[in-house]
């Protein structure tokens, strides 16, 4: 008898089963225009600000990841990854501001709009679980992230745009690839022996704050504001 088939891990199904959403994000008009360097920079600055207050509480789901590890090499990686975040991811972001004429206190002042809001407080909310629901509901934007910088910077002239090829250069860089890749990691040895109705609990954070990357993207494109 031949050997068996390799076992899937659960990062490899969380992958292919959010294919389909993350598809949709790689095709949604605000990545076409900010890969192909058309993007209008009214959009871009409205996602920028949007993305600043989002990061804000997403760099609290590594600090309390951080708090719900089990061994020191895993609360330091988690603490490593709130301060990148922190002090390398956000400062692209307010760099970009100071080009835009923006104040730091300005763009930390800004007001999150609905998508933003329920994206973050969704997150928060699965945190108060275990560190792997942490780890599930924060994966996807990192994953996504690191996937759309690593095609972006494939495409023909994308490195060469004046305002969006930092933006690029960010997510397709060694250090974001390699930050990502541990979380993947982490994500597989959490999930290693739990019964499957833990894992579908998991899988359904994963795929429900993919969707909310799809809702962020067209939430930027159409510059959503609260209707009154």
């Amino acid at each position: 008898m031949g050997s068996e088939a390799a076992v899937e891990r659960f990062s490899e199904r969380l992958y292919r089963v959010v294919q389909p959403i993350w598809e949709s994000c790689h095709a949604h008009p605000f990545l076409k225009g900010l890969r192909e360097g058309t993007l209008e920079l009214e959009r871009f600055i409205y996602y920028m600000k949007q993305d600043y207050v989002y990061l804000i509480d997403y760099a609290k789901m590594f600090a309390l990841g951080s708090i719900k590890a089990r061994d020191l090499e895993t609360m330091s990686k988690l603490a490593e990854l709130l301060h990148s975040t922190l002090n390398v991811e956000m400062e692209l972001h307010r760099q970009y501001a100071e080009r835009f004429g923006i104040s730091r206190d300005e763009l930390e002042a800004t007001k999150p709009a609905p998508t933003t809001i329920a994206y973050t407080k969704y997150m928060l909310d699965a945190a108060q679980g275990s560190l792997a629901e942490v780890v599930a509901a924060l994966l996807p934007c990192m994953w996504s992230y690191c996937e759309i910088g690593t095609t972006f910077a494939k495409y023909p002239g994308a490195l060469e745009h004046p305002l969006y090829r930092e933006w690029i250069l960010m997510y397709s860089s060694e250090d974001f690839g390699e930050l990502t890749e541990w979380t993947i990691k982490l994500m597989d040895r959490l999930a290693e022996g739990l019964p499957e109705r833990e894992l579908a609990q998991l899988e359904e954070l994963f795929v429900t704050t993919s969707k909310f990357e799809y809702m962020f993207w067209d939430m930027a494109d159409r510059q959503e504001e609260w209707p009154i």
